[in-house]
């Protein structure tokens, strides 16, 4: 199993000045202590006050003007958003950003992840189209679809239903391909999305024996549409606390080790508290090489 990390809040000591050491800090002792991957969720307003993470008040960062700082704080470690928005830009503009990400990413994954998007305070607060739920999910299948085919090098012009590209040109085109991901685990659109479109999907925060079931209905999309489940990689985004009275390690492996046994093959956690480096190498020393 593979072990990611996502960022998911910016309120570190010391205020804004301190974002961009605190961020440098992070990724390169994630990395050090061989975390897989690193993510940044993609929001403009800090998530509700009912999440815990404290409302838009609270420092949020744009997405890929993020990632593309940790790229260059980093060397190896695969880099995505979880998940980007398929509303908040257009299709062609975030292909262009998941592309440019690639490229100076260089030699390492990066992922190429979307979703149908939940936050409608912030579009409405910044201005930005925010159509009703099952539009929505139209936007991110053009949206997949036009990653496909742009990522490709194809630059037939693109007639979708909201979407018009005249010339879908996109130079240069990425080094490695963003593996593309769709996040969330609606049995009836999103992981038939999955099945038609992706090379991965992620599962958030599931249930125990949720993982087992979302994938057999993914098992199910991919046979109707005759493709091979196994060519999909299986995420899920779980929280882990080691902060004293909370988890340990072992807590954390045991969880790591049911999402294996349910078919999941790489974790993305969410810290509370990744500012503090120790929690980071607790998974480098005990928890990333008991589930490796």
């Amino acid at each position: 199993m593979r072990v990611g990390l996502q960022l998911p809040r910016f309120d570190f000591p010391g205020g804004p000045a301190s974002i961009r050491a605190s961020l440098t800090e992070i990724a390169q002792s994630a990395e050090a202590n061989g975390f897989a991957s690193l993510w940044v969720m993609d929001h403009l307003f800090q998530l509700p006050e009912d999440t815990g993470l404290g409302g838009p008040e609270q420092p949020m960062l744009e997405a890929y003007t993020t990632l593309g700082f940790l790229a260059q704080a980093t060397g190896q470690i695969a880099l995505g958003p979880m998940v980007a928005s398929a509303v908040l830009r257009t299709p062609g503009l975030l292909v262009k950003a998941a592309t440019t990400l690639d490229v100076l990413a260089g030699d390492r994954p990066t992922y190429f992840a979307v979703g149908a998007a939940w936050y409608g305070r912030e579009a409405s607060g910044l201005g930005l189209t925010y159509p009703p739920r099952a539009e929505r999910f139209e936007h991110l299948e053009e949206t997949l679809r036009i990653a496909r085919e742009m990522f490709d090098g194809d630059r037939t012009p693109i007639e979708g239903r909201h979407h018009r590209l005249a010339e879908p040109i996109n130079m240069p085109l990425p080094l490695s391909r963003p593996r593309i991901m769709v996040g969330g685990g609606g049995e009836r659109k999103t992981l038939r999305l999955v099945a038609q479109y992706a090379d991965a999907c992620n599962i958030l925060v599931p249930d125990p024996g949720e993982s087992r079931h979302k994938l057999e209905v993914l098992a199910r999309h991919c046979e109707a549409l005759g493709r091979d489940v196994a060519e999909i990689e299986t995420t899920s985004l779980l929280e882990a606390d080691l902060r004293p009275g909370r988890q340990s390690p072992a807590d954390v492996v045991a969880a790591f080790r049911q999402q294996a046994d349910e078919g999941i093959e790489h974790v993305i956690v969410n810290l509370p508290d990744a500012h503090v480096l120790e929690r980071l190498d607790a998974f480098g020393r005990d928890i990333i090489p008991a589930v490796a």
